[in-house]
């Protein structure tokens, strides 16, 4: 077995079908749902992949354990938002089946669309396809780096990422990453929160957002992006301002 896809998901009803069927040419395809109320699993199931359902502690852990349960010599990462292109497909199969290639990992680029057809003009790369033997785990609760023993390189065609298809879904996932990622801040004890920081940390997140990844190019979708970009690290840091006001602390 070369390659195994593998996708954690969880009420990812919407994605999961038009993503395993862009990662069928993968020797197994593993799907680790923590728990989904949708069809998600159904379809997967329909599709092919092999799922099973473990519980959400954080995002590193549910990669390793996922990593765990592939068979394939090459592993490849996949989330349920993201469809892996036709010229993707082939640079990772040629990749793989060389014989000579020096890495043990390849960063993959990849293109945002916003709302579900909104390009974002900034291109990211993301480290996603690893000799699994080569995989020692990942690290961070949330925005996950994996931990490889070796050199990573670069493919150069592109993965698709459909992010946050409505503003509902984008503030339900705010409310639920930012109570790891405050927790997190805390637990570091983070300095504390006073009022300047707020407006620092904002006006930091939308430049970066508006300005740095250009999103003035995308017109009024780019400046609605830019400004929840820094209310989404608002809430974060309100929730740390929370926690240090009940549980001050103790060094």
């Amino acid at each position: 077995m070369n390659l195994s896809a593998l996708v954690i998901t969880k009420n990812e009803a919407t994605h999961i079908g038009t993503c395993l069927e862009s990662i069928q040419f993968a020797d197994e395809i593993v799907v680790v749902d923590s728990g989904s109320t949708d069809k998600t699993t159904t379809i997967a199931e329909k599709l092919g992949a092999r799922v099973m359902v473990h519980p959400f502690e954080d995002f590193a852990k549910q990669r390793e354990f996922t990593a765990s349960q592939a068979h394939g010599r090459w592993i490849l990462f996949i989330d349920a938002d993201e469809v892996v292109t036709k010229e993707l497909k082939e640079e990772i199969l040629e990749t793989i089946q060389s014989a000579d290639t020096s890495h043990v990992g390849f960063r993959i680029p990849r293109s945002n669309y916003y709302f579900g057809k909104i390009p974002w003009p900034a291109k990211e790369k993301q480290p996603r396809l690893f000799l699994r033997t080569a995989l020692t785990g990942w690290h961070g609760a949330v925005h996950e780096t994996p931990v490889v023993k070796g050199t990573i390189g670069d493919l150069q065609s592109f993965l698709v990422h459909y992010t946050h298809d409505d503003l509902t879904s984008m503030t339900a996932k705010t409310n639920q990453w930012s109570l790891i990622e405050s927790a997190l801040l805390y637990k570091t004890h983070h300095p504390s929160m006073q009022w300047w920081r707020f407006l620092r940390i904002m006006l930091t997140k939308f430049v970066d957002s508006y300005v740095r990844q250009s999103g003035w190019r995308a017109g009024t979708a780019g400046l609605i992006e830019s400004i929840y970009q820094g209310f989404s690290y608002f809430i974060v840091y309100a929730k740390l301002w929370e926690k240090q006001l009940h549980h001050p602390d103790k060094r």
